[in-house]
């Protein structure tokens, strides 16, 4: 619903104050990206019944918007909105009268909504829309950028891919990464401090590197503009380290680039990355210990959560799987 359009002002604040609010509260990069996507569309359906105050909000009116999504169709795959879809605008309502009662502009009781049941099932692209994020990356819209400045970012969004694909990292270790925690020599990204503050090396494929040196040698310092900043991933206007927030809207647009509608309805973040690169292991043959290793768990159980995708077979190692594989494909 990102194409619908407000005709209110006072509609238009409340969705960007309500997304700067989710921000403050530390919510995750993906919650304060797609909430207030949701947000609009109850907005918009409030237009429609020219209802142009949020203070005549009322409980009725969120039952009937929500029956109203129940019955909308899917607009990229047909048919009605998945279980899992609408628990996503279940949050968001709950999430936004919440904001409304905290900030004072509106009291209203809990909302009544049920969850939907659905699977728990862990999200993740194929290696064929891995490709095609890649392939994204050459196509996106830098508005009112110099064309050095325009291939720099379309380099360090392939640099992006690398180091959460790739590498498979958490967001926070991706986000913490300098020049210098990668060794050229030995195809190794040192992880300096990952979850519960623990250090690993990470091997990167000659696809990966190759992405990570162009970014660095030829496309960086357009961006770092002579500032001596270690981070790896810089922001083009401010030549500061980049955060969560920002690598997560970049991975965001790829996906929206890609123009693959099975692709674009995926909820995705920096995250389903990671989830990607182990799932592919699995399927490929890893064993699940080394796996474990290269994503950085502390035990095996935490691994487990993707013996349900595929059967594991015997595999021996990263560097394996990573030599037949990974060098061969633009993943």
């Amino acid at each position: 619903m990102k194409k619908l359009i407000l005709q209110n002002a006072s509609y238009r604040y409340l969705e960007q104050s309500f997304k700067e609010w989710l921000d403050v509260q530390g919510y995750a990069s993906s919650t304060v990206y797609n909430l207030p996507n949701h947000v609009r569309e109850l907005l918009y359906y409030l237009e429609s019944k020219d209802i142009y105050n949020i203070k005549e909000l009322t409980s009725k009116h969120i039952e009937s918007f929500y029956e109203h999504l129940k019955e909308r169709s899917n607009e990229r795959r047909g048919g009605g909105l998945s279980n899992g879809h609408l628990n996503k605008h279940i949050q968001a309502l709950r999430k936004f009268t919440t904001y409304l009662r905290k900030v004072g502009r509106l009291e209203m009781p809990e909302i009544r909504l049920k969850d939907e049941e659905t699977e728990n099932k862990i999200i993740y692209l194929t290696e064929e829309e891995i490709y095609e994020l890649f392939k994204a990356a050459e196509k996106t819209n830098t508005i009112n950028k110099t064309h050095e400045v325009a291939e720099a970012i379309k380099a360090r969004d392939k640099a992006m891919l690398a180091v959460f694909y790739g590498c498979g990292l958490r967001r926070s270790e991706g986000v913490g990464l300098d020049v210098g925690d990668i060794n050229f020599d030995r195809s190794v990204l040192h992880v300096r401090k990952g979850k519960n503050y623990k250090e690993r090396f990470v091997p990167i494929s000659k696809t990966s590197l190759k992405y990570l040196t162009e970014y660095i040698y030829d496309y960086r310092p357009e961006l770092t503009k002579g500032s001596k900043t270690d981070a790896l991933f810089v922001a083009s206007t401010t030549t500061r380290r980049m955060q969560g927030q920002s690598l997560f809207i970049r991975l965001k647009k790829l996906q929206y680039h890609t123009e693959n509608p099975d692709l674009i309805e995926k909820e995705i973040g920096l995250h389903t990355l990671r989830h990607s690169i182990a799932t592919h292991f699995l399927k490929a043959g890893m064993k699940l210990e080394s796996i474990s290793r290269f994503l950085g768990h502390s035990s095996l159980e935490s691994t487990q959560i993707y013996t349900h995708l595929s059967k594991e077979q015997p595999f021996n190692n990263i560097r394996n799987y990573e030599s037949i594989q990974l060098s061969e494909d633009e993943f």
